[in-house]
């Protein structure tokens, strides 16, 4: 069954605990390829991308509106910020890889105009 991005971004997160919720490869290409600028790392154990800004200040209203979204579906992702930029990178450890919240996070992300 196929998964629109406007079904991924209206999707909530819930807690996945287990390997029986990590998603399969087809799955994860099948999502990522709905999510411009987003990459497999880690082997294909995690999603990252780069996000480029002008200057600190606009890195840091960023991270502030994906708090809002990582705090409200209780999913956090791992960040490196600097002057202009920000890494971010979801990966579920409790299922050991990528799960469903992942792609629903970086698809709700994608929503900020970045």
């Amino acid at each position: 069954m196929s998964i629109t991005l406007e079904q991924l971004r209206e999707q909530r997160c819930v807690p996945r605990r287990g390997a029986e919720h990590a998603l399969d490869a087809a799955a994860i290409t099948e999502r990522l390829a709905l999510l411009p600028g987003w990459q497999l790392v880690e082997d294909g154990a995690a999603i990252a991308r780069d996000f480029r800004f002008a200057d600190f200040h606009q890195a840091m209203a960023f991270v502030d509106a994906l708090a809002e979204i990582a705090h409200r579906e209780n999913h956090h992702p791992d960040l490196e910020v600097g002057y202009g930029h920000c890494r971010v990178r979801f990966s579920t450890h409790d299922v050991g890889g990528l799960s469903e919240n992942d792609f629903i996070c970086a698809a709700q992300i994608g929503q900020l105009g970045c």
